[in-house]
């Protein structure tokens, strides 16, 4: 039986591996944690690392401290801030549940955009200002509409899977897609934001897409159109988006995610009566954080068995994630 330790946020604990910890038991025999941060003198010993949101940083010292380490179990997404050079260099296999966390995501994703082709948001938003009932709004609906999706990485492939059945034409930009499998019309960034009733970003947060929205794009929207941002609040320049929603009230944002996150107090993000910041909650909550604990436990299973990984990452696949 293998050693396990986790390490990682101990309020998540229960959450994410709870519901999984009788299966993980038949497989690793838990020797240290839940805690928040690893004591060196209580690594030497293990062989899994069982870690999620509030992740240690494998840097040489942490390695160093766990000779015997086999397997990173990453219960969460991005791993950019779990990974160093060193951690590659020794070629221990590390799962991401990315994929299971793609799937709120892109199910909180899909309701924003139908939410948004009713204009639900303006709608509740106007009824409270004018403190009184609202009448229909002009609003484009599913039907034949067109959203586009920038990125089609786990997430935006089943934000397009959930849409198809809606009668909604779906596009998408994605440089690094191959146009025979994307799934959906691959178009330039520009017509994307400047046909789109809406446009959503799924982008990860790379030095080359920092910023990548900004005062040109949206200034090229569609009339009414709608922004939504699930992926990092840094794929848009913020300073122009706020100037872009005040000259232009026919837009609207839908903002999970911001840079800084969350805004400052006072920023425009919070008094604007043409955008809505939810404090990025698109991704796992409650319930949902077991089903991260299941993929992870999955593969443990694989592992203990001698079974090829299904979601180990390498480096390069690492980069490109969220």
């Amino acid at each position: 039986m293998l050693t396990a330790a986790f390490v990682l946020d101990p309020a998540v604990f229960a959450d994410v591996y709870g519901p999984s910890l009788d299966r993980l038991r038949r497989t690793a025999r838990p020797i240290y944690g839940p805690v928040a941060r690893a004591d060196p003198g209580r690594l030497g010993g293990i062989e899994v690392l069982c870690t999620g949101w509030g992740a240690p940083v494998l840097d040489r010292a942490f390695l160093d401290a766990a000779p015997g380490l086999a397997l990173v179990l990453h219960a969460a997404g991005s791993v950019r801030g779990l990974v160093t050079p060193e951690f590659w260099e020794r070629g221990i296999p590390l799962v991401s549940a990315y994929r299971a966390n793609a799937v709120p995501v892109a199910d909180f994703t899909a309701a924003q955009i139908v939410y948004a082709l009713k204009q639900g948001w303006r709608h509740v938003l106007l009824s409270r200002e004018r403190r009184g009932p609202v009448g229909h709004l002009p609003a484009p609906g599913t039907y034949g509409t067109r959203v586009g999706l920038v990125s089609l990485g786990a997430i935006g492939r089943l934000v397009a899977s959930r849409l198809r059945p809606l009668d909604v034409e779906v596009v998408a930009h994605d440089p690094y897609a191959d146009p025979a499998t994307a799934g959906v019309p691959l178009v330039g960034l520009g017509e994307l934001f400047g046909t789109c009733d809406v446009v959503s970003l799924h982008t990860p947060l790379l030095p080359e897409t920092a910023g990548m929205v900004g005062r040109e794009l949206l200034r090229g929207m569609r009339e009414g159109a709608t922004l939504i941002n699930t992926a990092r609040g840094g794929l848009i320049d913020e300073t122009a988006l706020i100037e872009v929603l005040a000259e232009r009230p026919d837009l609207f944002a839908v903002l999970d995610v911001t840079d800084p996150e969350p805004p400052p107090p006072g920023s425009p993000l919070f008094t604007l009566p043409n955008v809505v910041v939810t404090p990025h909650i698109a991704g796992s909550l409650g319930r949902e954080r077991a089903r991260l604990g299941a993929l992870v436990t999955g593969e443990l299973e694989r592992f203990a068995a001698g079974l090829p990984l299904e979601h180990a990452l390498t480096g390069r696949t690492a980069e490109r994630l969220a």
